[in-house]
């Protein structure tokens, strides 16, 4: 007796007067990487025949579940397109961890865009600072530069001698010695040449000497002089028993009258400060003055002119 052939077996399962359960086959198709082998394909295709679960043993069963899933899960993997990202069971908590990461790394970059703000604040508010003094000075040299050709002018006009005797007398520790005592007006114009400011103005003594010898001094009370205007000053210059120790001996008579005229020097120091913007642009002009006077008794309340005896520095 011969083994039968598959084929045979087929062929009597009809006449068998005992159906056994017919064994359903499937074909599984493993995935083929070569596109363009499609006789390949449909070989395995055909030539992979895979039991019925009915037909197959327990063990056969088991086995071919898992090669199953094993190869849906090989075919699900390779259906994958490059760069897709498997999902692993922990993913949610890497993605809780990325997400707080990211949460972090965004709050340290406002915290440094803030600080970058708060810096570029203080950037321009110093930046303003500066701007404003630079330009505040700029502004306040321009003015100074344009008050200082705007100086004021004086001019000296006259002196008038009202008193002058000399007599003999004594000074303040008893010593015997000719005295003078004299009085005198003189009159100047003071002329504030600034367009946009006014002055304040004052001045040193008026010293009148002889030789270096003072015989008498005057003050200017001190005015303010408003922009572009002038005004006719008169001061009075007087000496009340001045020692002369010898100095004028010889020069006045016995009534106390000068005999000859006398050389005199008078001279003084005229100050103005103009307040061109408040206290901070205040430019000084100083003038002295010094005049040439020659006292004659024959002029004697008569006005001695003095505009070409002065320099003015």
């Amino acid at each position: 007796m011969h083994a039968k052939t598959d084929s045979e077996v087929t062929s009597l399962a009809p006449s068998s007067p005992t159906r056994s359960p017919r064994r359903a086959v499937y074909y599984v198709q493993s995935p083929s990487r070569d596109s363009h082998d499609g006789e390949k394909t449909a070989t395995s295709f055909h030539s992979t025949p895979v039991l019925s679960p009915m037909g197959s043993p327990p063990h056969s069963h088991s086995s071919v579940g898992r090669h199953s899933r094993e190869s849906s899960s090989s075919r699900f993997s390779g259906s994958l397109k490059p760069g897709s990202r498997k999902i692993l069971p922990n993913d949610g908590a890497h993605k809780k961890g990325q997400k707080h990461c990211d949460v972090i790394e965004e709050e340290g970059l406002l915290e440094d865009e803030e600080r970058g703000r708060g810096h570029r604040r203080r950037c321009y508010f110093l930046s303003f600072i500066v701007g404003f003094f630079v330009l505040f000075s700029f502004f306040s040299l321009i003015l100074w530069g344009a008050s200082r050709p705007q100086k004021p002018k004086i001019t000296v006009k006259s002196i008038t001698f009202e008193v002058f005797n000399i007599q003999a007398g004594s000074d303040s520790t008893g010593v015997a010695t000719d005295m003078i005592t004299m009085n005198s007006t003189v009159n100047m114009i003071y002329r504030n040449t600034g367009t946009f400011f006014g002055v304040h103005v004052t001045s040193t003594p008026l010293d009148l000497s002889y030789l270096q010898l003072n015989i008498g001094s005057g003050t200017i009370n001190k005015f303010y002089q408003s922009r572009r205007s002038q005004r006719s000053l008169s001061i009075g210059v007087t000496g009340n028993g001045i020692p002369l120790y010898g100095s004028l001996s010889g020069l006045s008579s016995s009534t106390g009258t000068a005999t000859i005229p006398i050389p005199l020097k008078l001279g003084f120091t005229v100050k103005s400060r103009a307040y061109v913007l408040g206290k901070l642009v205040k430019p000084k002009f100083y003038k002295t003055i010094d005049c040439n006077v020659t006292f004659d008794p024959k002029t004697i309340n008569v006005a001695i002119s003095l505009k070409n005896s002065c320099t003015y520095d």
